[in-house]
């Protein structure tokens, strides 16, 4: 099915990441001109640039607007404009720690690592949205942020804002400044990542996660672009605006498997 992505200009953040890299390769798939951006995953990033022939890359820490803004910059000047922002760009904070614990210090650096992150990137997007008066924004989010997730209070609140009063004030706020506009959010469980590989690679912790899923596997990051890419297709969804797509296999907040199946 055409997306009628081909020639359209993305930028995807935090693209040295599974889901990002993914979501980079899935654009050029469709004919896009894919603009990387990475933090700190600098040779992963340019190893994904060189496979798709040269894509152009920029490093920038999202939490500080000024490097935000250097980014939008730069990418404006590469690809002569924007009409897609895929913002994957967050950060998962592996250890498990229950609220009553939890330092102050760690919940502010992960809701600016997710939800600061993605404010500014959405905000600079808008600003871009509003000089040409198109665009399609897809917001990352997580099953954390729908069903929450124990020991990561700061991560489900961050992402919950994303999916939910961010995106839903978004989508809204748009079209007053592009009547076409839309903004939507896909929201990924368990995938194989560079963020979640380490944990993932614990057998009795796999089998934990996929008890909640219908469909028992931890997802690909294959799985997320494929759904980002139709998103951001005025094509496939021209018509579809705030709203999130889930890839988790069919979770729940319920358990759905016994541990002896």
């Amino acid at each position: 099915m055409e997306t009628g992505l081909g020639g359209k200009r993305v930028l995807v953040t935090g693209a040295s990441g599974g889901i990002g890299s993914a979501c980079a390769r899935a654009f050029a798939a469709e004919g896009a001109r894919v603009f990387l951006h990475y933090n700190t995953g600098r040779e992963r990033v340019q190893s994904v640039a060189e496979e798709l022939g040269g894509a152009p890359c920029f490093g920038a820490d999202l939490t500080r607007e000024d490097e935000v803004d250097a980014l939008f910059e730069r990418v404006v000047e590469e690809l002569g404009g924007l009409d897609v922002c895929a913002a994957v760009a967050g950060s998962w904070p592996e250890q498990d720690v229950p609220a009553w614990q939890l330092s102050l210090d760690r919940w502010e650096e992960t809701l600016r690592g997710n939800l600061t992150v993605t404010f500014l990137t959405a905000r600079a997007f808008l600003r871009e949205v509003e000089r040409n008066g198109h665009g399609s924004l897809v917001l990352v989010g997580s099953t954390a942020g729908l069903f929450g997730e124990a020991g990561h209070a700061d991560y489900a609140a961050a992402k919950s804002a994303v999916v939910h009063g961010l995106l839903l004030s978004l989508k809204n706020e748009i079209v007053r400044i592009a009547p076409l506009g839309r903004v939507n959010a896909v929201a990924p469980g368990w995938t194989e990542s560079p963020m979640t590989r380490t944990t993932l690679t614990d057998p009795d912790l796999a089998r934990r996660v996929t008890r909640t899923m219908p469909l028992r596997k931890v997802g690909k990051p294959e799985d997320v672009a494929r759904q980002v890419v139709i998103l951001a297709s005025d094509e496939l969804s021209g018509h579809v605006t705030g709203q999130v797509v889930t890839v988790a296999g069919g979770m729940e907040g319920r358990i759905l498997h016994a541990d002896a199946e």
